[in-house]
């Protein structure tokens, strides 16, 4: 069963929680934004996104890349952390230290204040693009929350429970929002509806979304 679809009123250093360890920044990157966008342009010019293959073969929808010092990959072999990009067998393009400041203060927001990032995840989407329902859990350290970060067109958030079919919330997130989940709530199914058309000042017709982990031990 889904609830109806809500968004969270954007007010000045205001936030709002989804769950007892789940919180939501509504704007909290605005003012950072356009930086955010123009090393974005660095890193991916250093690591292009890809569209990776699940373990079964499927083409997944959205084109990722990493930046820090571990990135995620997903191919025949599963699903894993690497120190090197897959394609240019370089090491991933470092972290900025804008990145990982704003990521520690968000987590810090939210009531993690240990928070160090290793691990950024550039997830692109276009119209259509999706992520089905799942857990996050190849990262060592499941004691350490996720940070998710979103830059441009909106996007239907699914938030579920620690079964993929228990009920679950359709959240809004808009340009600026920043997800934080730990704790208790570390491995709740999630996922993105595909996105809608649309065009934004900052990202064109498309929305860049940031994860944040710490991915090693």
């Amino acid at each position: 069963m889904q609830s109806e679809l809500f968004s969270i009123p954007k007010k000045q250093d205001t936030k709002h929680f989804l769950a007892d360890n789940t919180c939501i920044l509504p704007g909290f990157i605005c003012d950072n934004a356009t930086e955010i966008r123009d090393l974005l342009e660095d890193i991916l010019l250093l690591s292009p996104p890809r569209y990776m293959n699940t373990p079964g073969g499927q083409r997944m929808s959205v084109a990722l890349s990493s930046c820090g010092t571990l990135g995620w990959i997903s191919d025949a072999k599963g699903y894993r952390y690497s120190s090197y990009d897959p394609d240019t067998h370089q090491p991933r393009p470092n972290m900025p230290p804008l990145f990982s400041s704003l990521a520690i203060k968000a987590a810090a927001e939210a009531g993690f204040r240990d928070f160090r990032p290793d691990a950024c995840l550039i997830n692109c989407y276009i119209p259509g693009s999706k992520m089905s329902l799942h857990q996050d859990k190849d990262e060592q350290d499941l004691t350490q929350p996720i940070v998710s970060v979103s830059l441009g067109l909106p996007a239907e958030f699914l938030w579920g429970g620690f079964i993929r079919g228990d009920a679950k919330q359709t959240l809004l997130l808009q340009h600026g929002d920043v997800l934080v989940w730990g704790g208790d709530d570390r491995l709740r199914f999630h996922g993105i509806k595909p996105l809608k058309p649309g065009w934004h000042p900052i990202t064109g017709d498309c929305r860049i979304n940031l994860t944040f982990r710490k991915a090693g031990g």
